[in-house]
């Protein structure tokens, strides 16, 4: 129960559950997966069979586009990853999920999760709930992309998820960001150097 217990505390964030409701309902549909650093958890051509709830470590969502691996999701410890589309609509994904460390994953497939909404409502309007929030999540991060400057981006990111600066390869976050790989070095090398005046 310990490892799974950071899902918990994610599903209150929602809803109110008790520790027994968790054990009844949700805990015996519940498979932990550990995967090592480089480890694809998701392959792009096969359909997502697991809803993912990172315990520990780190992951990345790319599609690749011709030689270049376009990056569109870098989660860790707290957070859903999984290839969304095509877990709810049963149609192969068009991304890979790959573990940027040893990663420990909270997982749940698609069948034990239909098995979940059957027996309570009230684990169907948390699900519900769940997904509208990463659907939700998704958006504000393309708006962002669309809208705010290479800077603002890096800004935002670093001001929000400062370590992520130590744990993920540069290569990844400039694609994520969609920043040259050029520019998120020198954005870097101000951060670094305690200047980020010179970023605003």
């Amino acid at each position: 129960m310990d490892v799974v217990k950071p899902f918990l505390d994610y599903a209150r964030k929602f809803i109110e559950i008790t520790e027994e409701e968790f054990r009844q309902l949700i805990y015996p549909y519940i498979t932990v997966r550990k995967y090592g650093k480089k480890q694809i958890i998701t392959e792009a051509g096969n359909i997502e069979n697991y809803f993912n709830f990172i315990v520990r470590g780190l992951a990345r969502k790319y599609y690749r586009k011709g030689k270049e691996e376009i990056n569109t999701q870098i989660s860790f410890e707290g957070h859903i990853m999984h290839s969304q589309e095509s877990f709810h609509s049963r149609t192969p994904s068009e991304y890979f999920i790959e573990a940027i460390e040893h990663t420990t994953l909270v997982s749940i497939t698609y069948d034990d999760l239909e098995k979940i909404y059957a027996r309570s409502v009230k684990m169907e309007h948390l699900g519900r709930l769940i997904i509208t929030y990463t659907m939700v999540i998704k958006d504000r991060w393309q708006m962002q992309l669309v809208k705010h400057t290479p800077r603002e981006r890096f800004i935002h990111f670093v001001h929000r998820n400062p370590e992520l600066l130590q744990r993920v390869p540069q290569k990844y976050l400039a694609s994520y960001l969609n920043i040259k790989p050029e520019t998120f070095s020198r954005f870097k090398h101000l951060v670094r150097a305690g200047s980020k005046n010179e970023l605003v």
